[in-house]
């Protein structure tokens, strides 16, 4: 039995016995992209869901693994867990999703927020050559303010737009799932250089996260450790998030943020999966479909970006 699945199934079950309803999350990272994913159920009743699943990818092969989808669908099944939803807090330009390859083996819904229907419009024009092609799709879109349950824990979609304009939070009991609209308080915040990225809307859609109450547990996409930190950290609080981010903590006007963001993003390149990546992800995880010969092609747009 794999070590860090029984030490899960120790403390859901202390959960239960304690009656502990907040929600239990497991997180995995993936070394490669410096970025988390996580399945979180509600204990008593094993209801839950898959946040952000990475699918692996060498751009220069062109070879995909499903190495840590592989290890969240092992867990689910060996904790027993029924999988709700499989939610992307937004379409990431940093890896690739395995959504697609979870909801193939675990069921649940593959669920994004409304406003990807702007992402993808956008972008149509560059990855779509024949316009009779399939639309993207995705089998729930959430609406701002759209409440579901997971188990008997209840959850809220805020749209915390900025980093693109369909970035989402998910916030499931206690834990919020906030994507790339912050990282850990010594890095700060996410770029807004996207198409549709606004640093103004941003600055916003952080103060409206940080009005949950402060022991609200962050959960985040990605941990970029700056020097004299070696480790990686997945989980902060709102408080802490007031108290210490570097980019927009509690007394940094919107104006100095805008300022700050827009100058650090023009120093900032295309993130090296960007162009496989939104092929795939807008698409909510699902691979090109094959061409005559068989296999799958990703198309590099020339001159686009």
């Amino acid at each position: 039995m794999d070590v860090a699945i029984e030490a899960a199934r120790r403390q859901i079950e202390s959960a239960v016995h304690h009656h502990d309803k907040r929600p239990y999350v497991r997180a995995f990272h993936d070394a490669t992209t410096n970025a988390f994913s996580y399945v979180v159920h509600d204990p008593m009743t094993r209801k839950g869901a898959v946040i952000d699943p990475v699918m692996g990818f060498d751009p220069a092969s062109g070879r995909i693994s499903y190495t840590m989808a592989d290890r969240m669908a092992a867990y689910a099944l060996a904790v027993g867990i029924d999988i709700q939803y499989l939610i992307e807090t937004h379409a990431h330009a940093d890896h690739l999703s395995a959504a697609a390859y979870l909801q193939d083996k675990l069921g649940g819904k593959l669920a994004i927020g409304r406003d990807i229907v702007r992402v993808q419009r956008h972008f149509r024009r560059y990855f779509r050559q024949d316009e009779l092609e399939l639309p993207f799709e995705f089998d729930h879109l959430f609406e701002d303010g759209e409440r579901f349950r997971m188990g008997e824990i209840e959850g809220t979609i805020l749209h915390l737009p900025g980093h693109t304009p369909a970035d989402i939070a998910a916030i499931i009991g206690d834990a919020a799932f906030v994507g790339d609209t912050i990282f850990m308080p010594d890095v700060g915040t996410a770029r807004t250089d996207f198409p549709g990225g606004d640093a103004s809307q941003l600055h916003k859609s952080v103060r409206r996260l940080f009005s949950l109450p402060d022991e609200t547990r962050i959960f985040l996409c990605h941990d970029y450790p700056p020097p004299g930190r070696d480790e990686y950290v997945c989980q902060t609080t709102v408080g802490t998030q007031r108290a210490a981010n570097r980019h927009v903590r509690d007394g940094i006007s919107e104006e100095e943020f805008v300022s700050m963001r827009t100058n650090r993003d023009r120093t900032l390149a295309l993130p090296a999966l960007f162009i496989p990546s939104l092929q795939v992800n807008l698409n909510g995880g699902r691979l090109p479909e094959p061409a005559a010969n068989g296999l799958r092609y990703i198309r590099i747009p020339i001159d686009a970006f």
